[in-house]
């Protein structure tokens, strides 16, 4: 049990501010590394070692963010496709677009698009080799540290248009 505690110490701060940098939502990466960390544990004696126990969790909340980011799509597609009966309140549908407006401005604020966001927050908050980004990305550190650089420049270029 002491292990589990370490692992969780040792690794939560990093795969919270992974999530948090893709997703800009401070209380979906809280769930997103909370459900992360709940897997890992159902699925510890299926770790291979092949990568580090960061990566390994990296890759498992990255998954969780997308599954959840499918969820909420085919949601919104169920809703449009079946509005709610009661038209005096807010509706369902009408709170999922004010959330998903609220993080569409946070999300045009990084303007960067994947995969530079992502390998360059796993770099830059999450304190990850190259190694271990292209091994989240099923790619080689190369990529990793060609799409790191890349993304460096387009965060550059953004700010200096900004200010």
């Amino acid at each position: 049990m002491q292990d589990l505690d370490r692992i969780y110490q040792d690794n939560y701060i990093k795969v919270y501010r992974y999530i948090l940098s893709i997703s800009g939502d401070p209380h979906l990466a809280e769930d997103i590394t909370q459900e992360t960390f709940f897997k890992a544990l159902q699925k510890l004696n299926s770790f291979r070692g092949d990568c580090s126990l960061t990566t390994w969790l990296c890759r498992i909340a990255r998954n969780n963010y997308l599954n959840h980011k499918n969820r909420q799509t085919r949601s919104q597609n169920y809703l449009k496709q079946h509005p709610p009966e009661d038209a005096g309140s807010e509706s369902i549908e009408q709170e999922l677009i004010r959330k998903e407006q609220a993080v569409e401005i946070i999300a045009a604020m990084q303007k960067l698009d994947d995969p530079y966001k992502e390998v360059f927050s796993l770099r830059a908050f999450s304190d990850l080799s190259f190694i271990e980004i292209g091994k989240i990305f099923g790619k080689n550190d190369s990529w990793a540290r060609v799409t790191y650089h890349r993304a460096k420049i387009k965060e550059k270029e953004e700010l200096k248009d900004e200010y």
